[in-house]
């Protein structure tokens, strides 16, 4: 089954309706949403089922203007790098042999190489974090995660902090890889984030399955 078809069975749940109606009610008294409609379901059109090999899980949006583009973690050419990615390129400048901190954080490249940039929540209000929680978005990505574990094999999930660490929580062991560590915010990132080489030790594990690793 592939993600276009996914989303067309979960469009016709009624948890689903619930949230399409929510999100056009908030339209409708015109509140800005980030990211852009188009862009809702971008983690998923920019990495075919079949191709995902890393799972990285966030929260939410960002909800800074001209941040969110559908990938978690992840924000357009030409916007500020925020703190969190700061870090991640930092964990990864001490744990990939040659890797340069870049300028932009757009993580496109990640997505189209077969690492899924999931967020748990798909939508948020403009300057208001974590607005559009408990709407139903949760039960999708759960979906999402639930129809990865069951249909793929020998997926890396990469969950850092307690949120994606219980988001992760039905994913079968046996079958996948778990890396588990601190969030790479700053509050969190020098209590196990930094050191955890979750990008060093996925590569190790993607060319052990015999698959090409990320070019991060």
């Amino acid at each position: 089954m592939s993600w276009q078809e996914f989303l067309q069975l979960e469009k016709k749940k009624a948890y689903y309706q619930s949230l399409a109606d929510f999100l056009e009610a908030e339209k409708k008294s015109a509140k800005e949403i980030y990211p852009s409609e188009a862009l809702y379901f971008n983690a998923l059109q920019l990495t075919p089922l079949e191709n995902v090999k890393v799972v990285i899980l966030g929260q939410d949006p960002y909800h800074g203007e001209g941040q969110a583009h559908g990938l978690s973690f992840s924000v357009p050419d030409g916007v500020k790098v925020p703190p969190s990615l700061r870090n991640i390129y930092k964990e990864l400048s001490t744990s990939i042999d040659g890797f340069e901190i870049p300028q932009s954080g757009n993580l496109t490249h990640w997505a189209e190489q077969g690492v899924l940039l999931l967020n748990s929540v798909l939508t948020v209000e403009k300057a208001s974090a974590g607005s559009h929680a408990k709407k139903g978005w949760e039960t999708f990505t759960d979906n999402v995660i639930k129809h990865l574990n069951d249909t793929q094999s020998e997926l890396i999930f990469l969950l850092w902090g307690s949120y994606a660490h219980k988001k992760g929580a039905f994913i079968d062991t046996n079958k996948h890889t778990v890396l588990k560590s601190t969030h790479p915010s700053p509050l969190s990132a020098y209590r196990g984030f930094f050191g955890c080489d979750h990008f060093k030790l996925a590569n190790e594990k993607l060319i052990a399955l015999g698959k090409n690793k990320i070019n991060w």
